[in-house]
């Protein structure tokens, strides 16, 4: 668990962990350049419970506190929490039923809630439900360009699991998106517990909404990276569906990378009109045929209501989500 400035919010974390009715645990709590208490709480709940085994790292940044608590720690599960978050009393117990039941190769999720005393907005609960109903059937990695479609941090792995797919070495960010590609890659298989196990709580200041790290040009940037190194297919046609801000970052990573590619677009204003350098098409000419098996689709389409009518058409005519279309929006 990596610690900075969580002075706040710390004790009803810890309270929740020391709450678990799995009680063979132990949490490896990194604090990170702390301006307020947060290295005195800790030290005092280390004196509390043998358990609670606590450092500081004065390198900046998320990713390497989560190095350095990973080798601290030496259970044969691993897990991973955040400072500002409340376990629910069967988190541990459910993830590690999970675990036990289904062996290697699993990734145990729990379901999740947002709580906020200002109050949670209508997207970030709209998120939690998309990606709760993901869990519980299993098919987070359909989505995976869409968002990251791992909890963070309410999963769980063999530490063995964890190792195969590099862990926390990466240094790219969002560090949890990274992961979840890697994952991905490595073919673990998703399974949830029946009922909410974690509450990410919402502020102004989280690190989430504040730090450039997490702006959304750069989720754009690692999901580019990774569909062409996990499911592009040089030997298809590759169609871009949409022009709007995403459709034209993903664009132009694409014209950086010499990948050819097919512009379409539903907008008629733009039909006919040239993007760096390269000529936008309708749409319906190229849906209307069935070409599943040549050709993988790209949807950069910003509205839900008409990515819903796109994907109905699609797997209409053969097309397969994760398999030869990928939603970016």
């Amino acid at each position: 668990m990596p610690v900075k400035n969580a002075e706040k919010f710390l004790v009803a974390c810890l309270d929740s962990i020391l709450k678990q009715d799995y009680t063979n645990w132990e949490l490896i709590a990194v604090e990170n350049n702390s301006t307020d208490n947060s290295w005195g709480m800790l030290k005092a709940y280390q004196d509390r419970d043998s358990r609670i085994k606590i450092y500081q790292h004065k390198e900046e940044g998320i990713i390497p506190a989560l190095q350095r608590a990973y080798a601290a720690s030496d259970g044969r599960l691993v897990s991973r929490m955040d400072a500002d978050d409340l376990m629910m009393p069967d988190k541990l117990s459910a993830m590690v039923r999970i675990l036990d039941q289904e062996g290697q190769g699993t990734i145990a999720v729990g379901q999740v809630q947002y709580f906020s005393e200002m109050g949670v907005g209508n997207g970030y609960l709209a998120y939690a439900e998309w990606l709760n109903a993901l869990s519980v059937t299993s098919q987070n990695f359909l989505d995976i360009y869409k968002e990251c479609v791992i909890p963070s941090p309410a999963w769980m792995m063999w530490r063995d699991d964890l190792e195969s797919c590099q862990g926390f070495d990466s240094e790219l960010y969002p560090e949890d998106y990274d992961l979840c590609f890697r994952m991905y890659a490595a073919g673990y298989k998703v399974m949830a517990t029946e009922g909410i196990v974690h509450r990410w709580r919402d502020y102004p200041t989280r690190t989430s909404r504040i730090d450039s790290l997490y702006k959304d040009n750069r989720f754009l940037e690692l999901k580019m990276q990774y569909f062409l190194q996990l499911d592009y297919a040089a030997s298809k046609k590759l169609l871009l569906w949409g022009a709007g801000k995403k459709g034209k970052i993903i664009a132009k990573y694409l014209i950086d990378h010499n990948i050819p590619f097919v512009w379409l677009c539903n907008n008629k204003k733009k039909v006919g009109h040239k993007i760096y350098g390269v000529t936008l098409e309708q749409s319906d000419e190229h849906t209307l045929l069935d070409a599943s098996t040549i050709v993988q689709l790209v949807i950069a389409v910003g509205s839900p209501v008409e990515n819903r009518q796109i994907f109905v058409e699609l797997e209409d005519r053969g097309f397969q989500k994760g398999k030869n279309y990928f939603t970016f929006c």
